[in-house]
């Protein structure tokens, strides 16, 4: 196998990575590398959480989520 044909799996592989691992905020319907997500789906970029944290916690630890109500963790302990 020729050092190109590598690179070039390399490339795709890495692309398609960075493609999969974009979300789109449920609240402001933009595509962020980064959202906070629940199990069920539900998926808040960091702006929106921040601005919305005021009724999705209570302790700042953990976070209610607001489609099904499970709560999730910030990662943070």
């Amino acid at each position: 196998m020729t050092d190109d044909t590598q690179a070039s799996r390399r490339r795709k592989r890495r692309d398609k990575r960075i493609q999969n691992s974009r979300r789109q905020c449920h609240c402001c319907f933009q595509t962020f590398m980064f959202c906070w997500r629940c199990r069920c789906g539900f998926a808040i970029c960091q702006a929106c959480m921040h601005e919305n944290a005021w009724g999705m916690t209570c302790n700042g630890i953990t976070w209610t989520c607001p489609d099904c109500g499970a709560q999730n963790g910030y990662g943070n302990q």
